[in-house]
């Protein structure tokens, strides 16, 4: 019996040529998610990236980098010596088979092999570039290095980042947040530039500066400077402001903590708020119920008006505290379960090994178990993390595939 034609995906048709980078990875792997044929070339000594740990079995491995697998599912792979004349060359014919090549070289590296965009078009003359680069191919900083670190402090997002509490130095976020932000603007670079193709027939090089990438990710921060000339301060899991917001970070009866971030705002939601007090049996302590009742009793409620109407004013700081006060005398995930059960939302502060253990996750699929052949036992994935391409770039000549 033969199995299923896989769905078709977005990118399916679309070959991308990506310039192994560290910087550049997460956006490969985006498009590879998409469905297009990423081919990853890497230098012959093998990409940095397979020297970072942590490694399967904790033995270090070029290849056995769980960090090298994390970023390069769903690629092919080959191998390519760029300072020879051979290797130019086989890289030459490797693009004139594909629609977009990802690069985060060095500025001018490319132009001083003759690798650059501009040549390339004599291969293939529809061709996308999209070049992701610190602070851009351009300025005085052109030359400048960074690290995922020095990229989230300069462009802006550490500021916004940490507790009320400002004698605590700001919390960089983890996980490569920098580099991964400046790839989701190369990959909308890229799919902006293939959807321009589509109608003109035209390739076209797309430069991307890493650094405003981040600085334009700052929620508010960066554009309440440039009309206010006002400064965000950071806060304790909520959104950075000028000036202080009630918390929103609770804890609950086991001693955990969960988050209130978006509390009652509309009459049905104060009502169904009103009425979980009750099945808890806990309306006669909780005096503010009465504010509950009238919330839900109103046509709606105009949060614009919170400040200079005393009724909608506490309306809505009884709906925030009855959220407190209920997760005052129930277990965190009973709080979670309780609140998402009527339309609110909240969420049980978890462990990140947590958060894939819960039902919501699994019932998702949500991790999946894969069997790989290395390790010779499970792995557990999410289900959107791989896409299985067995097929070698077997077309060059020069050129070793690589797993």
């Amino acid at each position: 019996m033969s199995s299923a034609a896989p769905a078709p995906t977005a990118l399916d048709g679309i070959r991308v040529v990506e310039l192994s980078s560290e910087l550049g990875a997460f956006a490969g792997k985006l498009l590879a998610d998409m469905g297009a044929d990423v081919v990853c070339v890497e230098p012959p000594e093998g990409s940095p990236m397979r020297g970072y740990e942590p490694f399967r079995c904790d033995v270090p491995d070029p290849e056995g980098s769980l960090y090298w697998w994390h970023y390069n599912t769903s690629k092919r792979g080959v191998t390519l010596d760029l300072d020879t004349a051979s290797g130019r060359d086989a890289f030459r014919r490797l693009v004139a088979t594909a629609d977009l090549l990802l690069e985060c070289e060095p500025p001018g590296r490319l132009e001083r092999l003759r690798l650059d965009h501009d040549a390339l078009l004599r291969e293939r003359s529809d061709l996308i570039t999209v070049s992701l680069s610190p602070f851009g191919s351009q300025g005085p900083r052109r030359d400048w290095l960074l690290t995922d670190l020095t990229l989230l402090a300069g462009g802006g997002p550490v500021w916004s980042c940490g507790y009320d509490d400002h004698s605590i130095a700001p919390v960089r976020g983890g996980g490569n947040q920098g580099y991964q932000t400046a790839c989701h603007y190369a990959v909308m670079s890229a799919l902006t530039a293939i959807l321009v193709r589509e109608a003109t027939g035209e390739g076209q090089h797309v430069g991307v500066s890493a650094h405003a990438a981040c600085n334009v990710t700052t929620e508010m921060a960066s554009y309440h400077w440039l009309v206010s000339r006002g400064t965000v301060q950071r806060q304790t899991g909520r959104h950075a402001m000028e000036h202080p917001t009630l918390p929103t970070q609770i804890e609950c009866a086991d001693g955990r903590h969960a988050t209130t971030g978006v509390p009652p705002r509309t009459p049905p939601e104060f009502a169904r708020l009103h009425e979980w007090l009750i099945e808890l049996g806990l309306e006669a302590e909780y005096p503010e119920a009465i504010f509950l009742r009238m919330g839900a009793e109103r046509d709606g409620i105009d949060l614009s008006q919170i400040g200079s109407d005393d009724e909608v004013t506490a309306i809505f700081a009884a709906g925030r505290e009855a959220l407190n006060f209920i997760a005052s005398r129930i277990s965190a995930y009973d709080f979670f379960t309780g609140a998402q059960q009527r339309g609110i939302t909240v969420g049980v502060i978890y462990a990140p090994e947590e958060a894939m253990e819960d039902e919501h996750f699994r019932a998702r699929g949500f991790p999946v178990a894969v069997e790989h052949p290395e390790p010779r036992r499970d792995l557990h994935l999410s289900r959107r993390t791989l896409r299985v391409r067995e097929d070698p770039v077997a077309h060059l000549a020069a050129g070793t595939p690589t797993r």
